[in-house]
């Protein structure tokens, strides 16, 4: 079966998103050998984060991923039952 456009812009997105797993998770693991707290990391990774869809996007794009992230916060996407990676 051929694949569209749409399937293979899905193929490298879903190729991207694993990649960025995998160097986020390296550099996890980083700050916890170095000592320093998840709850750091995370604060960290948050802010780097929404600071730079701030900056490329603006405020309505950094506020959308929030209220996204929030949503799947509550429908329980982040238990460790439920993990993605």
């Amino acid at each position: 079966m051929e694949q569209n456009a749409s399937d293979i812009d899905a193929l490298v997105r879903e190729e991207k998103r694993l990649t960025a797993v995998e160097c986020h998770t390296e550099a996890w693991a980083e700050g916890l050998s170095a000592g320093i707290e998840a709850d750091i990391i995370a604060e960290a990774a948050l802010a780097t984060a929404l600071g730079e869809i701030f900056r490329s996007n603006g405020e309505e794009v950094a506020l959308s991923l929030l209220d996204k992230m929030r949503e799947k916060l509550i429908a329980g996407e982040f238990a460790p039952s439920q993990s993605r990676h």
